[in-house]
């Protein structure tokens, strides 16, 4: 490949482009929101420019491209599968081999004239960087964090600063990913909510609709306190493990909608739906461990290997008092 074929991009978001952003944050279409992996350019990048590291996921694409105004840099794009850099790394399709292999495939030692390349820290866990030097001569640098330092990183001639490697999880950060949980669920509940509604009955459509909300609103509080609050409320609920936290809290949301709706179920119905609720929260609350760098994928698994049999266990619970109930008169 030839500079003069290297596709520019821009450091603007088109409308577009800013759609299929809020549509992957709702999980719409997000698998195949990527790029092309290759080479690329920002700017006009002279053979000295930096060479910049990422993922082909769209969302991180952009992430990076929009912060590089005024940067005339080249961007190579991994295919990571359409998955962010922390991630990718920990399944290992952000990696050495495929890093080698893109600085390979584009041609890159022939259109630059350094032997640099500027990976983001998310991706060290993937990116062994003595072997990248072994197999194609480049040396690795790991670049910051976030993608919103990176123009003052090459400003300090790629120093980083103690904040540039600081990891966070705030609350907006923590906002941006409950979409992709809710609509995952909303996908399940919505069918299994029509379907009580539209059984058979003498009462109108109104009036099961009604029943059904009241009957269920245990459960559903327990799964919105799995998906909504726990990342919104994050730091301040007890316990390290997301599970243990999305349990505290399922149990004080599905406890409280049980004591605002007295006489809606029996002694055995509460116990049934306490359960219920509480797994759920815990269950979902788990989901986030894969949102934030916090997590480990050895602390991820050491958590679901005990997390797991609670939740089913109380799920079975559950479904036992259901039967008893059920068949037992």
């Amino acid at each position: 490949m030839s500079a003069s074929d290297i596709p520019t991009v821009s450091t603007r978001l088109g409308m577009t482009d800013r759609i299929g952003r809020r549509r992957a944050r709702w999980a719409i279409g997000r698998s195949r929101y990527r790029v092309p992996p290759g080479l690329y350019r920002v700017g006009a990048p002279e053979p000295s420019s930096p060479v910049l590291v990422t993922a082909n996921y769209k969302l991180t694409f952009d992430a990076l491209r929009v912060e590089l105004k005024e940067v005339d840099a080249w961007i190579l794009v991994l295919d990571t599968k359409g998955v962010n850099v922390w991630c990718a790394a920990g399944k290992g399709t952000f990696g050495t081999d495929e890093l080698v292999r893109q600085v390979q495939g584009t041609g890159l030692s022939e259109i630059v004239s350094h032997r640099k390349l500027v990976v983001p820290q998310l991706g060290a866990p993937g990116v062994a960087a003595h072997e990248v030097r072994r197999l194609c001569g480049f040396k690795v640098v790991y670049g910051p964090v976030r993608a919103r330092d990176i123009k003052s990183f090459l400003e300090a001639k790629m120093q980083a600063t103690d904040d540039m490697r600081r990891v966070t999880f705030s609350l907006s950060e923590r906002v941006e990913v409950i979409g992709v949980e809710l609509t995952a669920v909303l996908k399940w509940i919505i069918p299994i909510v029509a379907v009580m509604v539209l059984l058979p009955g003498g009462e109108s459509i109104v009036d099961r609709v009604r029943a059904v909300m009241l009957t269920a609103s245990p459960i559903l509080m327990g799964v919105l306190a799995g998906v909504v609050l726990v990342p919104i409320l994050l730091p301040w609920i007890p316990g390290r493990a997301f599970s243990l936290k999305g349990a505290i809290l399922g149990a004080t949301v599905v406890g409280a909608t049980l004591a605002l709706t007295p006489g809606v179920h029996s002694v055995a119905a509460n116990i049934q739906v306490f359960l219920l609720g509480t797994a759920a929260a815990s269950f979902l609350a788990m989901q986030f461990t894969g949102a934030t760098t916090f997590t480990s994928p050895s602390g991820v698994e050491w958590e679901m290997r005990r997390a797991l049999p609670l939740q089913i266990g109380a799920a079975v619970i559950a479904g036992g008092i259901a039967v008893v109930r059920i068949f037992g008169g």
